[in-house]
């Protein structure tokens, strides 16, 4: 035993993917000791060089389409951050009215009507109006309120619930969403990668359930 102390070069440990110069290197060494009297075969030479470069390319593109993905999301959600501030149209049954009084909104037809019917309630789940739209064809169909109760009286501030029904000629139910324009208060990016919208009363949406900017 010497008593010299043996070393062991740590630089590479835990290395496990090989760059283009480790592959040049192996390639190198690989010619260097060949046996003269068995080449190494050109085509397969060749061959691994395409593998490589493959590998290489596919290790570049999914680094630029990463970056590439990362741009988008930034630039979508400065997008969505002009928003802030502004009122959207959005499916659900919480509304708040608008400052100079009531508030509107619309329903989603899913097929004709010939019966439509918008019903506002109060934070007690009182009926505070009754809207009736009579017949109405597929789709969006607006509405507007002007904040007063059935019999006349101001219905206060709110928060209120929309509730919506629709009928057709024979008496059977016709599916119907209600639409409540709502204020944008923030916007945040969604585990999907797309912005969200957050709106009072109704929660986070994401920007692709808007109907309607205002």
């Amino acid at each position: 035993y010497s008593g010299t102390k043996s070393t062991t070069d740590t630089s590479n440990l835990g290395k496990t993917d090989m760059d283009q110069g480790d592959f040049l290197t192996l390639m190198t060494a690989q010619l260097k000791n060949q046996d003269p009297f068995e080449p190494v075969d050109n085509s397969q030479m060749v061959a691994q060089m395409a593998q490589f470069s493959s590998l290489s390319g596919i290790t570049e593109m999914n680094t630029t389409l990463k970056a590439m993905a990362d741009k988008l999301g930034a630039t979508s959600l400065g997008d969505a951050i002009g928003y802030v501030g502004k009122t959207v149209l959005v499916e659900g049954s919480t509304a708040y009215p608008r400052t100079s009084g009531g508030l509107a909104g619309a329903v989603n037809l899913a097929k004709d009507a010939s019966n439509v019917t918008v019903t506002i309630q109060g934070a007690s789940g009182e009926t505070l109006r009754t809207i009736d739209m009579g017949a109405q064809t597929s789709g969006a169909v607006a509405w507007d309120w002007d904040g007063t109760t059935d019999s006349g009286d101001p219905a206060g501030a709110g928060p209120f619930t929309v509730k919506v029904s629709a009928r057709n000629s024979a008496g059977g139910s016709v599916s119907a969403a209600p639409l409540v324009w709502a204020p944008v208060s923030s916007v945040s990016m969604g585990a999907n990668g797309a912005p969200s919208l957050t709106l009072p009363g109704i929660g986070n949406v994401p920007l692709s359930a808007v109907w309607q900017v205002g």
